[in-house]
């Protein structure tokens, strides 16, 4: 059997200095403790601080958006040349794929970025990824590289998700580690709204991006670099954060749709049809009640009950305009049932 997938998320936070520059030391010992499970995983490093350690090389930097791309063009082969450095000792050698939405979105771009990956794994090279932060604009950019990862981790069947923060996991209302989540929904409570100095997402991110995930049946772990070893410690389960992963029977195609790919408009059904889907219907205009946005047939859609809550994800078979246009319309086919993923 092939070796299971491993994904592992590094914040900006976590591996980057106050300075903004890429805090050495951290990287050093995520090359260490990654090189000692290589044999073990095809592993995807998702990683932040492209930005933070390009920034000084831009002139008055205010960080606007032309501002980011600039520093993210210097600052990622900065970084990556630290983690090949370090990884080197170890004779591990990385690649660099820098990605966007619609290399996610589009099923034949996603199967070619899959293809690469492997062909990297039977080559023993780990593939160290970040958002193509240099052509990306706000309508394409991914939330921030949780929702990167989680794309990665769902797309590709992984077995599990990491997520390294500077807090080292969930805190409760004392200020101590959560060990164990089952039910997500249940410790958002817990969450801070406020962001690292650094990082564009937050805890909030993350439990979201663990929710999907968690649905797609693979476990997530939500760590820190703090401690001798916490990477590894975490994989154990004896560290950090650890969210169960559900049973999921998908098959790749679905769980590539489920990820939500590049979504580009939302349903909202009622009750009738909310029961169809749970039976594995297929979804017709006459339990439609609701169309935001514009998409053509093809595109991804987020499906929503009555009480506002997503409950699948789908291939729309025909445009948003048509879908208005035949509401009342008798046996119109929104999205065939063999399109549509239920969360």
């Amino acid at each position: 059997m092939s070796k299971p997938i491993l994904v592992i998320k590094f914040g900006t936070a976590s591996i980057t200095l106050a300075s903004g520059e890429p805090d050495v030391r951290i990287i050093s010992e995520i090359a260490r403790q990654v090189s000692s499970i290589h044999s073990q995983y095809r592993i995807i490093i998702v990683s932040s601080g492209a930005v933070g350690a390009g920034k000084a090389y831009i002139q008055d930097y205010k960080g606007t958006m032309t501002q980011r791309k600039a520093a993210a063009s210097v600052g990622n082969p900065l970084l990556v040349g630290l983690y090949a450095s370090y990884f080197a000792p170890n004779q591990i050698y990385i690649a660099q794929s820098l990605c966007e939405r619609q290399h996610f979105a589009n099923r034949n771009k996603f199967l070619q970025l899959k293809g690469t990956f492997e062909e990297l794994w039977e080559n023993d090279i780990i593939p160290i990824v970040n958002e193509n932060d240099v052509v990306s604009d706000r309508e394409l950019k991914f939330s921030d590289n949780d929702e990167l990862a989680t794309l990665l981790a769902v797309g590709f069947g992984a077995e599990k998700l990491m997520f390294c923060t500077s807090v080292g996991g969930l805190l409760d209302e004392n200020g101590g580690i959560i060990r164990n989540v089952n039910n997500v929904n249940e410790v958002f409570r817990f969450v801070r709204t406020d962001k690292s100095f650094l990082g564009l997402g937050g805890m909030a991110s993350k439990l979201t991006f663990a929710k999907l995930a968690a649905r797609m049946a693979i476990q997530v772990v939500i760590f820190g670099m703090n401690q001798t070893d916490e990477l590894l410690l975490a994989l154990e389960g004896k560290a950090g954060t650890v969210i169960g992963a559900g049973k999921s029977t998908l098959s790749a195609r679905n769980r590539w749709l489920g990820s939500g790919g590049l979504v580009s408009g939302t349903l909202h059904i009622d009750e009738g049809a909310s029961k169809a889907l749970l039976k594995r219907k297929s979804l017709l205009a006459v339990g439609v009640t609701d169309v935001t946005g514009e998409f053509e047939a093809g595109e991804i859609i987020e499906i929503y009950s009555p009480d506002h809550e997503m409950i699948a994800v789908a291939r729309a078979r025909e445009t948003s305009g048509a879908i208005k246009e035949n509401l009342k319309t008798v046996n119109f086919e929104v999205a065939h049932a063999n399109d549509i993923v239920l969360l």
